[in-house]
């Protein structure tokens, strides 16, 4: 496709809620998705009725967010202009189907923008753990002496820590990244990563095993594919060293939440968590109660910055197809089939 933002202005609906769209769009972004194309802005973006009737008005570029009603093929039948859809967040199977690309329309998600912002809490999930901040903390709201409350593990500092990351996806380079410059000791477990970009990243390739024998915190970034279903199950976990802390900002799919909650009940290792095989987390789980678990509920990529980056890179490769220049963020078939 070719022309210009000024000579095209396609129709684009926004299925984006109004709450959603006040954490993506600054004032300057939305004015930039404006210069871009004749909008229509959908507030329930789960009225599956309202948003084909947008789309079958011509419109080329939808806009999705979370809880978006899914684009089948039904959908797909009444919008015949429908050339792109871009997502502001990261994973896209719960809204796109394979008939979407089947149909030559080109799909594309904002996850990269993402990193920063789950690296962070990642770092500061590890920091917490080497610290012992949560059983501190639990302690002492759980009514415990103070004398009682201040007796913990063995604490460390992060400098020269062994530091374990399975995945060096997005996240984890940017974790990896941030681990180092506070002075820890970096191995990486990724089957897709070679010497060469080791080397470059200053980190040293391991297998797994070697990696949980050897690190004191270990934190999952790798992508939720069939492969890595359950990486880390019972025989995994029991290789973690005593005192060792688990960091999971990725997603629970990676790790056999079972093992893990027998692993975490014998008071052997720790585990900072954002993601659950539940979620919401029922109030009455098992992980609620234990001293040796921080928790969050699924907030890492929940900061002010990462939610503009979110819109400021959906407004932007939605710039790039209006100029007919090449996407930066696409998704193609095997993306789409990542369990997510």
């Amino acid at each position: 496709m070719t022309g210009s933002a000024e000579a095209r202005r396609p129709g684009i609906v926004v299925a984006v809620p109004p709450g959603l769209r006040q954490q993506f769009f600054t004032t300057d972004a939305w004015q930039r998705l404006a210069a871009l194309g004749d909008l229509t802005v959908l507030d329930d973006n789960t009225d599956r009725a309202a948003l084909t009737g947008a789309l079958g008005g011509g419109a080329e570029v939808l806009v999705t967010a979370w809880g978006a009603a899914r684009l089948d093929a039904t959908a797909l039948a009444a919008a015949p202009g429908l050339r792109l859809v871009a997502h502001t967040g990261g994973a896209v199977s719960p809204y796109v189907t394979a008939e979407v690309l089947d149909r030559g329309v080109a799909v594309t998600q904002a996850g990269a923008a993402m990193a920063r912002s789950v690296a962070e809490v990642a770092l500061t999930f590890t920091l917490a753990l080497l610290h012992q901040v949560h059983r501190f903390d639990h302690a002492l709201r759980g009514g415990q002496e103070w004398e009682q409350a201040g007796t913990a593990p063995r604490r460390h500092e992060i400098l020269g820590c062994p530091v374990g990351v399975i995945g060096a996806s997005r996240t984890g380079r940017a974790y990896l990244a941030l681990a180092r410059a506070l002075g820890a000791e970096v191995a990486v477990y990724d089957p897709y990563l070679d010497e060469a970009e080791a080397a470059r990243l200053g980190v040293r390739r391991c297998g797994l095993d070697e990696l949980l024998r050897g690190s004191r915190i270990v934190a999952v970034h790798a992508p939720a594919l069939p492969e890595t279903r359950h990486l880390l199950g019972a025989r995994e976990l029991a290789l973690l060293p005593d005192g060792a802390g688990l960091v999971n900002t990725a997603r629970s799919w990676l790790v056999d939440e079972a093992a893990l909650l027998a692993e975490l009940r014998t008071g052997r290792i720790d585990a900072a968590l954002d993601v659950y095989d539940s979620e919401p987390l029922p109030v009455g789980h098992p992980l609620r109660a234990l001293p040796n678990v921080l928790l969050t509920p699924h907030q890492a990529a929940a900061t002010v910055q990462c939610r503009y980056a979110l819109g400021d890179s959906t407004v932007a490769e939605i710039g790039r197809y209006v100029r007919g220049e090449p996407l930066h963020h696409t998704v193609d078939r095997d993306a789409l089939a990542r369990v997510e």
